[in-house]
């Protein structure tokens, strides 16, 4: 895991910081595993723009993730870590006894030849994926489901992992990635270890191109609109655009939106800090 800064040589690359891709073990996807991605540039069927500032971009495939992790009790063996473009982390492909092939989020300090299980009497090692019930107290947890058999949903991208603070009844504690504490059932699946790819945050692009290889395109400032486009739009000369809002008009920078009878409040034991 590391990160390289390149030389000045030319405009784009004088603050450019890459990816060192030290983890990475070949640069060729399995292909039984590749799905085709479509573009819509964001397009809807009937050809009109529902989605600004997308469009473009290096075409991709789409690496078909295994989120469930239902092979349990099945030994698999990591036979590559993978680049994925359709995310910040990066992929492990799983080889198990059976013959199946399969992709999940590669874990921080998985390595090929490594043996992964799931399910209930899998060992609480890294790359393993056991029920919440299984796992022991304070372990760094990552790819949690939020409800039984759903698949994978919490801290997936590069980096990101929660902790499992506690259990209680049909209930653990789980401390999220963004600080949040919440309940989640004990059924739920949860892989060992923090997600991969943490130097994904000291990256910087170094020119606008990059962001056009990555399909997105330039985004228009709402000072810079017209009224009617916009509540921050208008006004002589160069205006200030006044109390930061969204284009509907709800204040943007820490104005509360959510319902205060919204059914998942129960589950929530503690907010996030601001």
């Amino acid at each position: 895991m590391s990160v390289r800064k390149l030389k000045p040589i030319t405009p784009g690359q004088r603050f450019r910081v890459v990816n060192g891709f030290d983890a990475i073990t070949t640069d060729k996807p399995e292909k039984s595993l590749l799905a085709p991605k479509k573009n819509s540039g964001g397009r809807n069927s009937q050809g009109k723009m529902t989605m600004r500032y997308t469009g473009g971009g290096h075409k991709q495939k789409y690496r078909m993730i295994d989120f469930k992790r239902t092979k349990a009790g099945v030994p698999a063996v990591v036979k590559s870590i993978e680049y994925d473009p359709n995310r910040t982390a990066f992929i492990a492909l799983l080889s198990y006894a059976d013959g199946a092939k399969a992709y999940v989020i590669a874990q921080n300090g998985l390595s090929v030849g490594q043996t992964v299980v799931s399910g209930e009497n899998a060992g609480p090692e890294i790359g393993n994926a056991l029920p919440l019930s299984k796992i022991p107290l304070g372990t760094v947890i990552s790819c949690i489901e939020l409800r039984p058999g759903q698949g994978a949903i919490i801290a997936r991208s590069a980096g990101t992992f929660a902790q499992l603070m506690a259990r209680d009844g049909k209930y653990a504690t789980i401390k999220m990635p963004s600080g949040e504490t919440r309940l989640i059932l004990l059924t739920c699946m949860a892989t060992i270890g923090a997600v991969s790819n943490s130097d994904h945050q000291l990256i910087v692009s170094g020119k606008a191109g990059r962001s056009r290889w990555l399909g997105r395109r330039p985004r228009t400032r709402p000072v810079a609109m017209n009224p009617v486009d916009h509540p921050m739009g208008g006004g002589e000369g160069r205006s200030s655009g006044g109390h930061p809002r969204s284009r509907k008009g709800l204040p943007a920078k820490g104005y509360r939106t959510r319902s205060k009878v919204s059914p998942s409040n129960k589950y929530i034991v503690e907010r996030r800090k601001k």
